[in-house]
């Protein structure tokens, strides 16, 4: 088991899952992926996670993410998990859950912490770029449900980053004003990249509208 850090290749596997076997290097293709764990089916905040992913679908599709969910139990289990999860939830699952039953993805991603269960995975998130690039992760404990808006915000600021000279700051949201990056010094090349102005509130604190995306 290796600790994966940002920029490292996100581990390729097959695994069985709520939609049949999965390849995961090809079920993401050139899309975005996001892949988090939960720790068990049929599970409080778990249910509320997973509904509330499916509810939000539409706002990942539209970032070209596909979103993927992974536990320890069986398929059998997840399918009758997310009847409950459509019901309780007023939504429809449309992402496969992972049946992890071997362990094989857990260890790959590191998803079980023995300090905090030795058989169920905590709530680890991983976003990972069409280049299968590990780009964010994130573990949250078993009792704290993740927040998938916060989650859309880092895809977005990683969109626009990689596509501009740029850096989001603190709180920053779609729209708002994002910083200039501070290798980027030649005036003309400031001047054709923002043709909207910067403000420089330091020399490495240029402030400028976001680009179009």
């Amino acid at each position: 088991m290796t600790t994966l850090r940002l920029g490292d290749t996100a581990p390729d596997f097959e695994q069985n899952s709520s939609v049949g076997k999965i390849s995961f290097h090809d079920y993401l293709g050139d899309s975005w992926g996001v892949l988090f764990s939960h720790p068990a089916d049929f599970t409080p905040v778990c249910t509320t996670e997973l509904g509330y992913t499916a509810i939000v679908s539409g706002e990942f599709a539209k970032r070209n993410v596909k979103v993927i969910a992974v536990s320890v139990d069986d398929a059998d289990s997840h399918k009758k998990w997310i009847e409950d999860i459509n019901d309780t939830q007023n939504t429809q699952v449309n992402f496969p859950i992972l049946a992890d039953e071997d362990r094989k993805v857990s260890t790959l991603y590191d998803m079980i912490h023995p300090n905090a269960s030795t058989t169920a995975t905590v709530r680890s998130v991983f976003i990972i770029d069409p280049a299968k690039k590990v780009r964010l992760t994130l573990t949250y404990p078993a009792s704290t449900g993740r927040n998938f808006n916060e989650i859309l915000r880092v895809i977005d600021s990683l969109q626009l980053t990689d596509s501009h000279s740029v850096a989001t700051p603190v709180n920053w949201e779609d729209g708002d004003d994002v910083i200039i990056v501070p290798s980027l010094k030649d005036e003309a090349v400031l001047q054709e990249k923002f043709p909207k102005g910067y403000k420089a509130v330091r020399p490495y604190l240029r402030i400028t509208p976001q680009p179009n995306k």
